[in-house]
């Protein structure tokens, strides 16, 4: 039997989970398990779960057939629990480097007590770390093996259990369980330190405490489940009551309740306006029943409430409250007049616009920082325009790519009036990144964002340890991130790292990409076209090189000699080069085999045309994969790039296809059948299985179904499965479909 199990209660923490897990699997100290308990979580946890069990047998899963709560859940991994010792942790939590060895050697050098605690950090998701404040309490002096009674002052510790190691047959002894529903740590933590006799300190950090911005913390929710907190106390004075030899508990745990009582009445975001009342009536009714003979109120201005709870004076604590409220909002006068005079510099034009009704039937639309009309929002736009004609549709461009338009679309200059106006008015606001900081989310505006690619680099809050992003703002990129109804993703490793980079509320749209149906939708003759506008030959092998923006290098440099490599093809090739979009203007030149391809409107028509794509970090081959085409990945820098960046995978193990990492390698894998063989095609299968989840070519009116006309996704078709989708032909395919019968047959 393992020494220590860990029990993992996992709901709705796709975006965390790996790394908790990470946490723990890559310890030093091994004699461990982990019970995770996939708490009937609608996201990918449970499958994230199954995918680290079937690679580490220290991992058993159970899969609850419904939603029980934190509490409960906890108990049904505490059931399967083999060790010696079990500790609690949360999967958006994780363990410090070397933490399971300190624990374990702690608990063989005091002899097995049966519950050690150790030391915690809270980590923010600005990078911020903060100490527990009261860590003074874990320090070492004394005797090393106590009773609660030798220092009753560690129950001043925060009511968390994930903390703690608690000796598994002194779990048992005593008869503990979660109980179900907010607050559920407060009984298991008191019952446990009161009725321990052999408790042990650590004073070592050996958990990261997580404080997520958005939807991470119950405790931050209004809700009458505030309420569960009267339950969970009567259930420590009754395990008190039901121990006379622990009675001298009993004033120091009303303490802790009245404290937590006032700690909810205080905080304005748990209970609801219209049950405030009601709380305190019944927290009143508490205390008076188990005030315990001799209670001393604390001093000062916490006593006085403690007084007021007693008499169940409501009025009188309403009113010292908004007395708080008043000097805080004093201090505060400062923060929201630089707030307003931020405001003031936004157009008066705009502020006036705000103030007239929104327009129910109209969308703006804007792509690329509003470079043109392009990828996810340009197929929305166009889907929208098939079933629901009835919406308006505005693209917001800048001046300089007006000229870029397609004839017929309407469209406002940004930063003009009409800009402003259509801005304001919108009901939908459609973007592939975000509107800029000016623009204000008014009540009934419905932001959607449809990003521009599956993220190989990291994004987000997850770039802030990475040099290249140290002069970004996170706190202004989650403001407008807070702007988001709707996150479009295209598979499941999307879905968890949007949750993780950009921490805020909003729904997930597991729809795929709208760009990409043009790759499952299209025709022998579309990729026929596609090459003809680009002057391909029939008997042409494409070659589509992608190469990705480097924060350390300006502008747009090919990292290969172009005319080297196009020389060592032959004739029969061409390199389609396209540099990415936040260079404006290549420096490439079309000559001979080479073409720039740069300015082209619409990537997905190259792709089309494209018999094989080459790229480094480019979200490009994301895409291109749906075509189930030749992926060549060229790396020469990712020793660089991966420090400088960052990304989420090792793109060189994990690869869609043949790698190369110097210019010679490229030209051997293209020169050989190493772009297009077995073994390219195996990494191909698995990349897809990975990565193409929801892109069927039905995305767009998923999208528009759900967003604009309201329809659930439950009731649109299921997406299709990725061994049933037909991606548009490959172009020899393409060109044999053209060709006359009897030639065709013969070539079959």
């Amino acid at each position: 039997m393992p020494r220590l199990s860990l029990v993992v209660p996992v709901y709705k923490v796709q975006g965390y989970l790996s790394e908790c897990l990470e946490s723990v699997l890559g310890q030093d100290y091994t004699d461990f398990e982990i019970v995770a308990v996939d708490d009937c979580s609608p996201d990918g946890s449970g499958a994230v779960l199954d995918e680290y069990a079937a690679q580490d047998d220290r991992i058993r899963v159970i899969h609850l057939t419904e939603n029980v709560g934190l509490g409960r859940a906890r108990n049904a991994g505490l059931e399967k629990a083999r060790g010696d010792y079990v500790l609690f942790l949360d999967s958006d939590d994780t363990l410090s480097p070397g933490a399971l060895a300190a624990i374990a050697g702690r608990l063989d050098a005091t002899g097995d007590p049966e519950i050690l605690i150790y030391d915690y950090v809270r980590t923010y998701w600005n990078g911020e770390v903060r100490p527990n404040q009261r860590r003074d309490l874990l320090t070492s002096a004394g005797p090393d093996v106590f009773s609660l009674a030798d220092r009753p002052q560690l129950l001043d510790l925060l009511q968390i259990v994930c903390n703690k190691a608690y000796r598994r047959d002194f779990i048992v002894r005593q008869g503990l369980a979660f109980p179900p529903g907010y607050y559920e740590d407060a009984p298991w933590t008191f019952c446990s330190l009161i009725s321990a006799d052999r408790i042990a300190v650590l004073d070592r950090v050996c958990l990261l405490y997580r404080q997520r911005r958005e939807g991470g913390n119950i405790l931050g929710t209004v809700s009458r489940k505030h309420f569960d907190v009267f339950d969970q106390y009567r259930r420590v004075f009754d395990f008190v009551d039901a121990r006379e030899d622990r009675a001298q508990w009993r004033a120091p745990l009303f303490r802790k309740m009245v404290n937590q009582y006032l700690t909810i009445l205080e905080r304005p975001g748990r209970l609801p306006q219209d049950a405030r009342a009601e709380f305190f009536h019944r927290a009143a009714a508490d205390y008076r029943a188990r005030l315990p003979e001799g209670f001393r109120r604390p001093a000062g201005d916490r006593g006085h409430k403690f007084a007021m709870l007693e008499r169940d004076m409501y009025a009188q604590m309403v009113s010292a409250m908004a007395a708080v409220k008043i000097r805080n909002t004093v201090k505060g006068r400062a923060r929201t007049a630089l707030h307003r005079s931020k405001r003031g510099a936004m157009s008066l034009f705009y502020q006036s616009q705000l103030r007239l009704p929104r327009d129910e039937n109209l969308a703006v639309f804007s792509a690329f920082w509003s470079r043109g009309v392009s990828c996810n929002p340009a197929a929305i736009d166009a889907e929208l325009a098939r079933l629901a004609p009835h919406i308006r549709r505005v693209w917001a461009v800048h001046p300089d790519a007006v000229d870029t338009v397609p004839e017929g679309t309407e469209h406002v200059r940004v930063g003009s009036r009409e800009y402003w106006a259509a801005l304001a008015r919108a009901t939908y606001l459609v973007n592939n990144v975000n509107f800029a900081n000016a623009v204000v989310k008014r009540e009934g505006q419905i932001h959607v964002q449809t990003h521009h690619g599956t993220p190989l680099k990291t994004m987000g809050l997850d770039q802030q340890k990475y040099p290249a992003s140290t002069s970004m703002d996170f706190a202004k990129l989650l403001e407008r991130c807070d702007r988001w109804d709707f996150s479009l993703v295209s598979n499941r490793f999307s879905s968890a790292v949007w949750e993780r980079a950009y921490p805020c509320v909003y729904t997930s749209l597991e729809t795929g990409y709208p760009r990409n149906d043009v790759l499952l939708n299209s025709t022998a003759q579309d990729v026929r076209e596609a090459r003809r506008e680009l002057g391909l030959d029939d008997g042409t092998t494409a070659f589509l090189y992608m190469p990705t923006h480097r924060e350390y290098q300006p502008g747009f440099v090919p990292r290969l000699d172009l005319e080297k490599l196009a020389e060592r093809l032959g004739p029969e090739a061409t390199l389609l080069v396209r540099g990415h979009y936040f260079h404006n203007g290549s420096e490439l030149r079309s000559e001979g085999r080479i073409l720039d391809v740069s300015a082209h409107p619409a990537v997905e028509r190259l792709y089309l045309a494209a018999d094989c794509l080459i790229t480094d970090y480019s979200s490009a081959m994301f895409d291109y994969a749906n075509l189930d085409r030749p992926i060549v990945i060229f790396a020469d820098d990712w020793d660089t790039y991966s420090v400088v960046r960052g990304t989420y995978f090792d793109v060189l193990t994990q690869a869609p296809g043949a790698v190369a990492t110097t210019e010679e390698e490229l030209a051997e894998v293209l020169c050989s059948d190493g772009w297009r063989g077995e073994r390219a095609a195996r990494a191909r299968d698995g990349f897809r299985n990975r990565f193409c989840d929801f892109d069927d070519g039905r995305a767009a009116e998923r999208a528009v179904r759900h967003i604009f006309l309201g329809e659930p996704l439950e009731a649109m078709s299921p997406v299709v499965p990725l061994v049933e989708r037909i991606p548009a032909p490959p172009p020899a395919r393409a060109h044999e479909a053209s060709a006359p019968i009897s030639t065709y047959s013969s070539q079959r």
